[in-house]
């Protein structure tokens, strides 16, 4: 049903001499279609000048392993960015405040189709969602802009990625990304769903646009390449939501939560900055004379210390440093040798001794050593050929967890909190696991999987990465929590929130 698209279509090819096929086109678009179906049959109605598109659909949702919702299509393939001013008709009053209005990408007609949209709410909220595969789950993405004058939903390469606009109408980077292989063609379009298979709701799309993006090549997307950067959370149970806490234009790194679960402690530039996990304004955390610190900093299992890894000296080797969470002119000298560079990763529950890494200064050795705050000498914890890395205490006390390449792979180990008897947590040869960091009550470890494109020993930024979680004690195989541009920095150092429901991580996307 598509009311006076049938007149207005007529007319228009009457006037300019278009084919039939033509006239049966919706503007932009090719055709539109209950997908689901819903109890109550949808519509399209399409005003040419202006050109805006009032869609109607019914429906229980968008989300789930299953959809139902009236959809506006054409077909495209490759690189493409879609865009529009979206508004509900009707009143609020009476309405599901998680009735949908939004811009979808997806690979079939089924109800169970892989798909990529970004939905606003009836409520304002405003999402990036995705289902992976044919009659999987549903994730999302939550922005921290509400109720949008304009969304954009941008396919580039196996990424989705959203832009959304606010008071000043321009669309910014709403921040995070997603990777997803949907192949082309595939279908494009507008979609509506009353979220109450009784009723139907309707909104108006103004100023769509369909374009291709010009993407600038960036020859190396290593360390030299200009990112943005996303704070995020994520849920890692139920619906394993992520919201972006935080938007930044430059590159951020390595997430540490609060102990009083409110805020979020990252590195940017050199500096240690705080910010509400709700989001806001970031605020310096003073260093003192520490204005070169690194991605490796935690808080003391109390809460009140923070402890930081610095390359201020002007050798540029990384030493280890104390200083409370209020921050300090005066940061106290932990652990720093001349000959090789130290990175701190973990702390005993008691708080009395750190584990960290040591780097020989030429590079050939990768170990980990531990100390005492109260002071003696370094203790040689684990050694081996190759790369050890990412010590990390559990919450009990009794073990160390690290990744190492010690069985030509990079994996995850563990050894008694002394160092002894080493055994292996992770075994596919396929996926370079680093960092893994315990849930609060010592069942979990989530960690970051690379593929093997990047060198046995090596983290770099930038890459295709995996988020992945799997029982501490090694009874179960890992489990993906999510995908994403990002690498070193995303995940480096203990990132889970004190009542274990979330973690806190940093995802990447080029400058082009």
């Amino acid at each position: 049903m598509r009311g006076p698209l049938s007149f207005c279509a007529l007319l228009a090819a009457a006037l300019i001499g278009s084919t039939p096929a033509a006239a049966a086109r919706i503007g932009l678009f090719d055709a539109d279609q209950d997908i689901g179906p819903p109890a109550h049959r949808g519509a399209v109605w399409f005003e040419m000048r202006p050109a805006a598109y009032r869609v109607t659909g019914g429906g229980a949702n968008i989300w789930g392993n299953a959809d139902a919702f009236h959809y506006v299509w054409t077909r495209r393939s490759g690189d493409l960015h879609i865009a529009a001013s979206i508004a509900f008709a009707g009143p609020q009053a009476g309405s599901d405040p998680h009735r949908k209005a939004g811009l979808m990408i997806r690979q079939n007609l089924s109800p169970g189709s892989p798909y990529a949209d970004v939905m606003v709410h009836g409520n304002g909220l405003v999402s990036l969602q995705w289902r992976d595969v044919q009659e999987g789950p549903t994730r999302q993405i939550e922005a921290n802009v509400a109720a949008p004058r304009r969304v954009r939903l941008e396919r580039e390469g196996d990424y989705v990625y959203f832009s959304v606009a606010g008071p000043d109408g321009q669309l910014h980077h709403a921040g995070g990304n997603y990777r997803i292989r949907i192949a082309g063609p595939y279908y494009v379009g507008l979609a509506v769903s009353a979220h109450n298979d009784r009723r139907t709701e309707s909104a108006t799309f103004s100023d769509v646009a369909i374009n291709v993006p010009v993407l600038a090549d960036v020859p190396d997307t290593g360390y030299p390449a200009r990112v943005e950067a996303t704070l995020e959370v994520m849920e890692v149970g139920g619906a394993q939501s992520r919201r972006v806490v935080r938007h930044f234009d430059t590159k951020i790194e390595a997430p540490n939560w609060t102990h009083d679960g409110r805020s979020l402690i990252y590195n940017s530039n050199g500096l240690i900055w705080r910010i509400p996990v709700e989001g806001g304004e970031p605020v310096q955390v003073n260093t003192g004379r520490l204005t070169h610190n690194n991605n490796d900093h935690g808080l003391s299992p109390d809460g009140t210390q923070l402890i930081v890894s610095d390359q201020s000296e002007p050798d540029n080797l990384s030493r280890i440093h104390l200083l409370p969470l209020a921050g300090s002119d005066a940061p106290r000298l932990v652990v720093g040798r001349p000959d090789a560079r130290s990175y701190w990763h973990g702390w005993t529950p008691d708080g009395r001794t750190i584990a960290y890494v040591h780097v020989a200064a030429d590079g050939s050795a990768y170990d980990i050593y531990s100390r005492d705050l109260a002071g003696g000498p370094e203790r040689v914890l684990i050694h081996s050929d190759g790369v050890n890395d990412g010590p990390e205490y559990s919450p009990d006390g009794r073990w160390l967890y690290f990744n190492s390449t010690r069985t030509g792979a990079m994996q995850i180990w563990r050894a008694r909190a002394d160092g002894s008897n080493p055994e292996q947590v992770t075994r596919d040869p396929a996926w370079r696991d680093w960092f893994p960091h315990f849930s609060p009550d010592g069942r979990w470890i989530a960690f970051i999987s690379f593929g093997t494109d990047v060198a046995l020993g090596d983290h770099p930024p930038n890459r295709d990465v995996t988020l992945r979680i799997m029982p501490a004690d090694g009874s179960a195989p890992p489990q993906v929590l999510t995908r994403l541009f990002g690498g070193q920095g995303t995940i480096n150092v203990p990132s889970w929130s004190p009542d274990g429901r979330y973690i806190a991580f940093v995802s990447y996307r080029l400058v082009r």
